[in-house]
């Protein structure tokens, strides 16, 4: 099996930001703020490489459409846009959990952030299964721009 490259190093980004979340998350509940603080940069800056890739291979290259059965294409469908949800609420989240703790806003900042720790991990989680539904469980279909990849049409 040969699987895309871009797609699997984007989506390997994705994870790595999710999973880096997670231990951040862990390292503020032990009290080590300055550990904390570089690891939640770590993970943005996966975050940002993982969406430098994935906006630059939509517009240059397109998206890929579901190659699975047709009786299960709107169950996919369905999933898509719950996960693009999550993705484009924790891309916010994230954004505003990051200047907030910056900013030394840490009232806002401990109430956001595990709100915005637990959108991006299961972002993460939903970005792997659309992966692994697109390129792994089923061949890719058509690539193409990303209304019709997603809509068909």
């Amino acid at each position: 099996m040969s699987l895309p490259i871009l797609p699997t190093i984007s989506t390997a980004f994705i994870v790595l930001s999710a999973i880096t979340v997670a231990i951040g998350w862990y390292q503020i509940k032990q009290g080590k703020i300055e550990t904390h603080k570089k690891t939640m940069i770590v993970a943005a800056v996966f975050a940002t490489i993982f969406f430098i890739i994935y906006a630059s291979r939509t517009i240059f290259i397109g998206n890929t459409a579901f190659g699975g059965p047709d009786d299960i294409k709107i169950y996919y469908t369905i999933f898509l846009v719950f996960h693009i949800t999550l993705a484009t609420t924790g891309a916010v989240l994230g954004i505003t959990s990051l200047v907030t703790g910056f900013k030394g806003i840490f009232q806002r900042h401990r109430k956001l952030g595990p709100i915005t720790s637990i959108v991006w991990f299961f972002t993460g989680i939903t970005g792997l299964a659309v992966y692994l539904l697109l390129y792994v469980f089923y061949h890719g279909g058509e690539t193409t721009s990303v209304i019709k990849a997603i809509f068909g049409f």
